[in-house]
C-alpha cells in the first residue's frame, strides 16, 4: 500500500514538473539553464582553487559541492527543450532527448558523489570526485555546446 502511494505521488510530481516546464518560454529556458550552469561553474571554480591551494578549506569546498549537487539534481535536463544560447540545435531534437537525460543524470550523480566526498573532508576523495564531475560537464559540452 505504502509503495503504491509513493509511486502515485511520484507520477503526480513528474506530471506537475512536466507541465510546469512545458509552460516555460524558450527564452526563459535558456536564461534559467545558463544561470544555473554559471552558478555551478562558479562553485566548481571555488573547489578548484581550494584543490590547488596550500591551505585547503574543507568548509568552503563542502558548501560549493553542496550547491553544485543541488543545481545538478534540480532537473536541469528539462530546460533543454529550446536550443539557443551556447547550445547546438541538436540538443532539442527528439532523438537526442534520451542522451540529454543521460548526460544530465550523469552530472547529477557525479555532483552528489562530489558533495559526499566534500562532506567527508578528504581532499584526495574530493579531487577524484571533482575530476569525475568535470568529466560529465565535458561530455555534454563536447556533444551539445557550440
Amino acid at each position: 500500500m505504502k509503495k503504491t502511494i509513493l509511486a502515485s505521488l511520484g507520477l503526480v510530481t513528474i506530471s506537475l514538473v512536466t507541465t510546469a516546464v512545458a509552460q516555460i518560454k524558450p527564452a526563459d529556458q535558456i536564461k534559467y539553464r545558463q544561470s544555473a550552469y554559471s552558478f555551478a561553474s562558479w562553485n566548481m571554480g571555488k573547489i578548484k582553487t581550494n584543490l590547488d591551494a596550500k591551505n585547503y578549506n574543507a568548509e568552503q569546498v563542502k558548501a560549493a559541492a553542496t550547491a553544485i549537487s543541488a543545481v545538478a539534481g534540480s532537473g536541469l535536463g528539462a530546460l533543454f527543450g529550446a536550443p539557443g544560447g551556447n547550445t547546438k540545435p541538436e540538443i532539442a531534437k527528439p532523438e537526442n532527448q534520451a542522451l540529454v537525460a543521460q548526460l544530465a543524470g550523469d552530472f547529477a550523480k557525479a555532483a552528489k558523489e562530489l558533495s559526499a566526498a566534500a562532506e567527508r573532508g578528504d581532499k584526495a576523495l574530493v579531487e577524484k570526485a571533482f575530476a569525475k564531475t568535470g568529466g560529465t560537464c565535458k561530455a555534454c559540452h563536447e556533444k551539445f555546446k557550440k
